[in-house]
């Protein structure tokens, strides 16, 4: 964890723009014999050009399923049952996979959270970006090669003409990572979901990372949705903040709005658990409990077991309110 300062980064990029990305209302549920998971659960936010939304809560929050569900990866008996996904203006919740496909790794694309499971150790890195860039436009292989070389200096990687021919185990993990963010950007995407892509990789290559990713989205006008546990991380990264509880967005607005004035108890959590935010000497603060089964939500307010403020009315959904402008939140009890 880098161990920042919880304060949204100062370059923020114009919010002016028509949207990428507009989803609405998405449902993905998991049948299974426990009962329906409902990993996604009525899920809305916006996504504008240029801009870099954080989707920050704990494991199992739905985080992943959200951005599995907007590429239209979610696996059998998986499904999205609910709710609407637009992209660039067009509908593509229930997009064949034929269709799709073009879009993947094209328009949208993807970096996971650990390269050596997305990256083939008997391929060359060179071979893994140009037969990515073949796969969608029809150049010669001269061509891609050099567009490959660009992609690895764009992202940082020194002598990038000499690391085409280099094998996925002759980087560290932060070159590694490095590819998979080159391979995403080959086609200029309009949108980039990154799946707690440093999670593992030390403070210094994380750092470098965080800043790539930033320089390329404001440069390329680039969307991108980060998704991370780790509240440190995205405040230096992103421009908005959804924060998500058990398949459902409790908060979100503006980055330096919902890390300067957390209105939702657990929003106010998870900031307090940062080491950074606690005080020298003193036990580090916690959310208590554990995170509700999925397939087994209580009614009402899924956090209402682990709140301090919950009271009978919790025992009924929040609907969604404005704090204040673009800042909106799911709570009976919103904390000043």
């Amino acid at each position: 964890m880098i161990e920042a300062p919880l304060a949204a980064s100062p370059t923020q990029a114009p919010a002016s723009a028509a949207p990428t990305l507009v989803v609405r209302d998405l449902c993905t549920h998991f049948p299974t014999e426990a009962g329906v998971v409902r990993a996604v659960d009525g899920v809305s936010f916006d996504v504008a050009p240029g801009r870099i939304l954080g989707l920050v809560g704990e494991s199992g929050s739905g985080k992943s399923q959200t951005g599995f569900s907007i590429l239209g990866l979610i696996e059998p008996p998986g499904a999205v049952v609910g709710g609407s996904i637009v992209f660039e203006g067009r509908d593509i919740t229930h997009l064949p996979e034929r269709a799709m496909r073009r879009l993947r790794g094209n328009r949208i694309a993807m970096v996971f959270q650990d390269p050596m499971m997305t990256l083939n150790p008997v391929l060359t890195i060179g071979t893994h970006l140009v037969e990515t860039l073949r796969a969608h436009q029809p150049v010669s292989r001269s061509e891609a090669a050099r567009r490959a070389c660009e992609a690895l200096a764009a992202v940082g990687i020194p002598a990038p003409a000499e690391r085409l021919d280099a094998y996925p185990h002759e980087f560290s993990g932060g070159m590694r990572q490095r590819v998979a963010i080159a391979i995403a950007l080959l086609h200029r995407p309009a949108l980039i979901i990154a799946d707690e892509p440093t999670t593992a990789l030390d403070v210094t290559i994380q750092a470098q990372i965080l800043f790539e990713v930033q320089k390329l989205a404001r440069a390329q006008g680039t969307a991108v949705i980060w998704i991370s546990h780790d509240l440190a991380v995205v405040s230096a990264l992103a421009d908005d903040i959804a924060v998500m509880y058990a398949g459902r967005i409790v908060e979100r607005g503006p980055a330096r709005a919902v890390l300067a004035h957390p209105a939702h108890p657990y929003t106010r959590g998870l900031i307090g658990s940062v080491a950074s935010q606690n005080q020298r000497g003193q036990r580090l603060r916690q959310i208590r409990g554990m995170p509700p089964r999925l397939a087994d939500l209580p009614a009402g307010c899924a956090f209402r077991a682990r709140c301090d403020h919950a009271t009978a009315a919790c025992e009924a959904a929040p609907a969604e309110s404005t704090v204040a402008p673009g800042h909106h939140l799911r709570c009976f009890h919103p904390q000043p």
